[in-house]
């Protein structure tokens, strides 16, 4: 048997030090009224996320129409893009 298939598999793991992200889109934002302020509560109570996560990250994915203040950790550059064309604000948490 060769040398390599008889050595034990150790080493360094990156799985520790993940984060996992929750994702939504701005299409599915659109549910929300004019004026509302968007916070992971209110996502998780739509039923938009569930689950465990380290934070939440909004993606540019559909088009927005509706004035809204969203709060998340992470936007992606076509989301922050797609809210404020709407007439909406960003917040990233800290």
């Amino acid at each position: 048997m060769p040398l390599i298939r008889r050595l034990p598999k150790r080493g360094f793991n990156n799985a520790a030090f993940k984060t996992s992200l929750a994702i939504v889109n701005i299409r599915d934002l659109q549910r929300f009224e004019d004026g509302t302020h968007v916070t992971e509560q209110l996502l998780r109570q739509k039923g938009l996320i569930n689950g465990s996560f380290d934070g939440l990250k909004i993606l540019g994915r559909g088009e927005l129409t509706r004035k809204l203040t969203v709060e998340a950790d992470k936007f992606s550059e076509t989301a922050r893009q797609g809210i404020e064309k709407a007439g909406g604000s960003v917040v990233i948490r800290s």
